[in-house]
């Protein structure tokens, strides 16, 4: 069972539930949420291969839910079907125009159901497929700058709209192309793949997301993470990065430093995502001119 695609059934009415589980089960890892609020949890916890959600519900309909998954980057990508007993055009075409992937009108048909679920489960390992080799950045395994860009946006228009801070890192390896030229360049490349799990390692919130920004630059965005943050993360990286030795073909051991840029915001109208990034990157080139191996953040 560890194995099978996981769904989240959303439903305030217990023999809906029990009638979706039990054709259900025996294919798939089943998490139910009785009410908007708690399927929102469970999305954002177990993040669910697909989401079947119905729209008549107590405390937030199951429009409002949808659009709250696909504000979040966390669920966003998560596929919804809508199943419901609103039946009329107005309602399954406000569904899918909010971004679910199918509608489907109670009662229904178990055999409808379960070939929707795999239609669109395939679909999405599908799509999983194309976005990974076209937003990964293929050395590291990390996400490319095609990916953060459109990362950036979404997280950038949340912090804006909900008045929260967003947290970035950019970091780069200090002295690499002395490293490459002493080591050679598929050293270099053990390097790079040795600072991408570090980085890996120490930024692990769901939310939380970490690119090859180019060469031998990193870049890491943080939501939700005020300057004492974002300073706490960017020296546990440098440190991390300090101490992991990395080795070589030859049997003897290699380490490296790196110099990083922090700054956090809470976005407004006098700000912008390029005037961010470029202000976290001002920063990095501070800390290399001041030495090194060293983080430096703005006194905002």
């Amino acid at each position: 069972m560890s194995n099978s695609k996981k769904i989240l059934i959303v439903d305030d009415e217990k023999m809906n539930i029990m009638a979706l589980v039990h054709f259900l089960r025996s294919q798939y890892e089943i998490i139910i949420a009785v009410d908007g609020i708690s399927a929102l949890e469970a999305a954002e916890k177990h993040a669910p291969d697909i989401i079947l959600l119905d729209v008549i519900m107590p405390d937030m309909s199951g429009f409002d839910v949808l659009v709250k998954l696909k504000d979040s980057s966390v669920t966003m990508n998560i596929p919804v079907i809508f199943i419901t007993g609103l039946n009329d055009v107005e309602s399954e075409e406000k569904g899918l125009v909010l971004g679910a992937v199918d509608y489907i009108a109670k009662p229904f048909h178990k055999s409808i159901v379960k070939a929707r679920i795999q239609t669109h489960l395939k679909m999405s390992d599908y799509i999983r497929t194309i976005e990974k080799f076209g937003l990964m950045d293929v050395l590291t395994g990390l996400s490319n700058r095609r990916s953060f860009d459109t990362r950036m946006s979404t997280e950038w228009g949340r912090a804006f709209r909900e008045k929260k801070p967003l947290g970035l890192i950019i970091l780069d390896i200090d002295n690499f192309k002395i490293y490459n030229d002493t080591y050679g360049h598929p050293q270099g490349d053990t390097l790079l793949q040795a600072i991408a799990a570090v980085l890996n390692e120490t930024v692990n919130r769901s939310s939380d997301f970490v690119a090859r920004w180019g060469g031998e630059e990193f870049i890491v965005l943080l939501p939700d993470t005020d300057r004492n943050g974002i300073l706490n993360i960017a020296e546990q990286i440098r440190v991390n990065i300090k101490n992991r030795i990395v080795p070589c073909t030859d049997e003897t051991n290699t380490s490296a430093t790196v110099s990083l840029g922090a700054k956090s915001i809470i976005p407004d109208d006098d700000n912008s995502i390029a005037r961010f990034i470029a202000d976290a990157d001002a920063l990095l080139y501070t800390a290399k001119k001041n030495g090194k191996d060293q983080v430096c953040i703005d006194n905002a």
